[in-house]
Formats: structure tokens, sequence, C-alpha cells
């Protein structure tokens, strides 16, 4: 599987990118249809505290599946994100349909 991950207007963190790949790596386990994702991270400036994106999109067969959250850090925001994508991967997998 291929990951890209991107760190949009902000440095990269090499922790964060290894975060990532090690939860994809066991999310690719379980969901071995999934062709590639694409994580983005994003800062904004929000007085509320929160203000931290994270946007991932999952290349599947069929359409492509997108999930976006904003939390007070980026562990929350990629942890909700994923949850996100689990429900929505679950979905799909009940609608595809075997070839015999």
């Amino acid at each position: 599987m291929k990951t890209n991950i991107q760190f949009v207007q902000m440095p990269t963190s090499e922790t964060m990118e290894s975060y990532v790949h090690e939860k994809l790596d066991k999310f690719y386990k379980k969901y071995d249809w999934v062709i590639k994702s694409d994580v983005f991270f994003k800062k904004e400036n929000d007085p509320k505290g929160k203000g931290k994106i994270c946007d991932i999109e999952l290349s599947v067969p069929g359409p492509k599946i997108y999930a976006t959250s904003n939390e007070k850090n980026y562990e929350m925001a990629f942890k909700e994100t994923l949850s996100d994508l689990e429900r929505q991967l679950k979905k799909r997998k009940q609608d595809m349909k075997p070839y015999m």
C-alpha cells in the first residue's frame, strides 16, 4: 500500500509520520483491498482551541473515500478521521459482491 503524507503550510514531523505509518499498516492488514492513502495535516487559526485538521483520502475499488476531523492535536484528529474511515469501509465491504 502506498501512503502519501503532506503537511500543509507547516513543518514536517518525523514522529507524526512514523505514527501515521504504524497506524495505517494495521489498518491495511484489516482492509487489504485499500489501494492508496493520502493524509493531509493542516493548521487553522481557531479561537476555540481546536484548529488541528487531518484529512485522509483512500483509494479503493469504486469511488474514493474521504474523511476529515478538527481536534485539539494532530493525534486526536488522525484517530477520529481513521475511525470515520473505518465506519465507511465497513459499510462499503458489506456492499461489495465477491466474484465466483
